[in-house]
C-alpha cells in the first residue's frame, strides 16, 4: 500500500476528488493548510496598502491505496490540479506498512 499526500489549490479540490473517485478511490482526508514554496508567497493590495502574504492557503489531500491504483491516482491529480502557474502544488508518495480499521480490527487492504 502507498500513501499519497497532495497539496493543491483550494478551488481545484472538487475536480481532484471527482477524478479520484472515478478511479475507484474510496476514501480520502482533506485538510486546509497554509504554506509557501519557491515563490515565498506574494504581495496583495488592500485599501491602497501593499502587504506580503507569506503563507498561501492550500488544501492537502491524503489517500491510502493499493499500489495498482497509484500511477492512475497520480495522473488524475496532475491532470485536474495543473494550471501551469507557480503554486500548483506537490505530490508526495510514502510506503504504508499497515492500516487497521478501528471498528472491526481489519488489517491491510481490507481496512482501506
Amino acid at each position: 500500500m502507498k500513501k499519497i499526500e497532495a497539496i493543491v489549490r483550494p478551488h481545484l479540490l472538487e475536480g481532484v476528488k471527482d477524478a479520484l473517485q472515478t478511479l475507484g478511490v474510496q476514501g480520502m482526508t482533506i485538510s486546509e493548510v497554509k504554506g509557501f514554496g519557491r515563490q515565498k508567497g506574494h504581495t496583495e493590495v488592500y485599501r491602497g496598502s501593499e502587504y506580503q502574504v507569506e503563507f498561501v492557503p492550500k488544501v492537502k489531500i491524503e489517500i491510502v491505496l493499493d499500489e495498482e491504483l497509484l500511477e492512475g491516482a497520480i495522473d488524475a491529480i496532475i491532470k485536474t490540479a495543473r494550471t501551469g502557474k507557480f503554486g500548483d502544488g506537490k505530490i508526495f508518495v510514502f510506503p504504508v506498512e499497515d492500516a487497521i480499521r478501528i471498528r472491526t480490527g481489519e488489517h491491510s487492504e481490507l481496512a482501506v
